[in-house]
Order: structure tokens, then C-alpha cells, then sequence
């Protein structure tokens, strides 16, 4: 998934989070100052995007995760980690 299908599903999670009506989020849209997001809407988001993608991220990695942009970068880091696991797990068999 490319990181242009991600920020999609993020404008419409956000979007049915929220009730707004948002076509785009650049990188640099700041979640709290510019989407005016308080930590009840910010925990509904992070609920909404685990359960769209089948991940979870800790409150230390969402504390760094200000922007759309480092929103994108975590939610792609998550995504990437299981595949790099299950392609590492036939290796560890196939050793022992």
C-alpha cells in the first residue's frame, strides 16, 4: 500500500471520526493545532486507523506521531514490521 492510499484512508477515517468534511491532509498538517483534535478525537483516530489496519502502536510511538505526515511514516513502519517478521519466521525453522 502506497503512501498516498494510506493518507486516503486516513481522510476518510478521519472524516467519519470527526463529522468533518476533509478531501486532503498534507504532511504537515499538525493533528492537534491545525485539525483541532483533542485527546478524546485523537484516541478515537488511533483506534480507528488500528482496527482499519490490524495494528497497534504504543502511546511512546504515538507521542512523536504530531502530523499527518508522522502519522503516514508510523502507520507504514507498522504495516512493513509484520511482513519483515513472517518472512523471517520460515528462515528460523528451516534453521532448526
Amino acid at each position: 500500500m502506497d503512501r498516498e492510499e494510506l493518507r486516503a484512508t486516513l481522510v476518510e477515517l478521519f472524516n467519519e471520526d470527526t463529522g468533518q468534511s476533509l478531501s486532503s491532509l498534507a504532511d504537515n498538517v499538525h493533528l492537534v493545532a491545525d485539525l483541532g483534535l483533542d485527546s478524546v478525537d485523537t484516541v478515537s483516530l488511533v483506534m480507528q486507523v488500528e482496527r482499519h489496519y490490524r495494528i497497534r502502536m504504543t502511546h511512546e510511538e504515538l507521542s512523536d506521531a504530531l502530523t499527518v505526515g508522522s502519522m503516514l511514516d508510523l502507520i507504514t513502519s507498522k504495516l512493513v514490521a509484520p511482513a519483515a517478521s513472517e518472512i523471517a519466521q520460515p528462515a528460523l525453522k528451516a534453521a532448526a
